[in-house]
């Protein structure tokens, strides 16, 4: 299965106009340009899947500041403009009609590391619920997803997995490891997610799981 068929069939197993979920590759937020709609951010992920992925970082789910706009898991519109993100191709046009682009803080520190321990080329990003779960009537909010919308994720992330069979897992928070188990899988590394003072605990468990993975 190539890149395009990988991306269409993740997209197909997730739901369409689930209350309290936005989905970046079926729904249109009033925060985007007409540029980025549901197809750009199907576009974008295609290429974020075309490589041989050596890791796979697994987060909870999307941000209203992130991949609601990008379409990519820890990945926000300020990443994308400025080429942070491998594999996206010449540099694009804003996402939003926002006077700047936004920057999701937790997203920049994941960059950071991944660039720091020289993996960024071989990752492929995705969430436990690839949907952004948000407050009813407040798009602009993050809520933690409901065990009902986590399982909503499972189907998809059991393809994703499977389309890349050699990558090593690294699941980053709990919902994400806990999701993974669901599955009936043991993440290859369980790390702190970066929000709400973690950052410096992902950086060293990123760091840790790499060093285990370079003396193999």
């Amino acid at each position: 299965m190539n890149a395009e068929e990988l991306a269409r069939t993740l997209i197909a197993a997730l739901p369409k106009g689930a209350p309290g979920l936005f989905n970046p590759w079926a729904d249109v937020c009033g925060d985007d340009l007409g540029s980025n709609g549901p197809d750009a951010k199907l576009r974008r992920l295609q290429q974020h899947l075309d490589c041989d992925a050596e890791f796979i970082l697994c987060g909870e789910a999307a941000g209203w500041q992130g991949m609601r706009h990008t379409g990519l898991a820890f990945t926000s519109e300020r990443h994308v403009v400025d080429g942070t993100v491998p594999r996206l191709g010449g540099a694009p046009g804003r996402l939003t009609s926002r006077d700047r682009p936004f920057a999701e803080p937790s997203a920049t520190l994941v960059w950071r590391a991944l660039y720091v321990q020289g993996i960024a080329e071989r990752v492929v990003m995705w969430n436990a619920l690839p949907m952004h779960p948000h407050e009813r009537g407040d798009p602009r909010s993050n809520r933690t997803p409901t065990v009902a919308e986590l399982t909503r994720g499972r189907a998809p992330l059991k393809l994703l997995l499977a389309a890349f069979p050699r990558a090593a897992v690294v699941t980053v928070g709990k919902k994400a490891a806990e999701q993974l188990v669901q599955l009936g899988m043991t993440p290859a590394a369980a790390i702190r997610h970066p929000a709400n003072g973690g950052a410096r605990a992902f950086a060293q468990g990123l760091e840790a799981f790499v060093k285990t993975r370079r003396r193999k």
